[in-house]
């Protein structure tokens, strides 16, 4: 849960980290560690991004994670690209297809990343929380702001050169 200044300073924080030198995979792992700093209850953070009918890790903060890659429609990641809709889960503890990554982790939230033109999934946010509850419509809403600026980054950006 997060205060609507707290949330304010924090996307303005975001915003000027993502306008900063570097390569997208630097400025949005700095992302990720603002997020993982400025927002006490965010334990883990990180995003996937969606290659095929799979979830691909990207940069993130927190614990290490064995889940690198995770199929469309398993756990909480895999069942917000499948159901085309963000999860906001109170209690992993009751949920059936968790994917424990942590067990400190009592409450998740996955917010879909669009492409900015054709509103395609290409990836989320995903955080973890220790404490049951831990999130609500105000992460969510912030973490589609933040997701936002990310999509616009990443499309804006030319690929990166194949190798020879």
């Amino acid at each position: 849960m997060i205060d609507d200044a707290i949330a304010t300073e924090v996307l303005m924080e975001c915003e000027a980290l993502l306008e900063q030198e570097g390569s997208v995979e630097e400025r949005l792992q700095r992302l990720m560690q603002l997020l993982h700093d400025r927002l006490p209850h965010f334990h883990w953070v990180g995003i996937y991004w969606l290659r095929g009918n799979e979830l691909v890790l990207g940069p993130y903060v927190g614990p290490p994670t064995e889940h690198v890659r995770i199929p469309v429609g398993r756990g909480v990641c895999g069942t917000a690209v499948a159901e085309r809709m963000n999860q906001i889960v109170y209690d992993v503890r009751e949920r059936e297809n968790y994917l424990a990554c942590n067990l400190e982790t009592r409450s998740e939230i996955v917010v879909l990343i669009r492409h900015p033109q054709t509103g395609k999934i290409i990836g989320q946010i995903d955080v973890d929380g220790t404490e049951v509850g831990a999130f609500d419509i105000t992460d969510e809403a912030l973490l589609e702001a933040i997701g936002e600026r990310i999509a616009r980054l990443v499309c804006a950006s030319p690929p990166a050169p194949q190798g020879s």
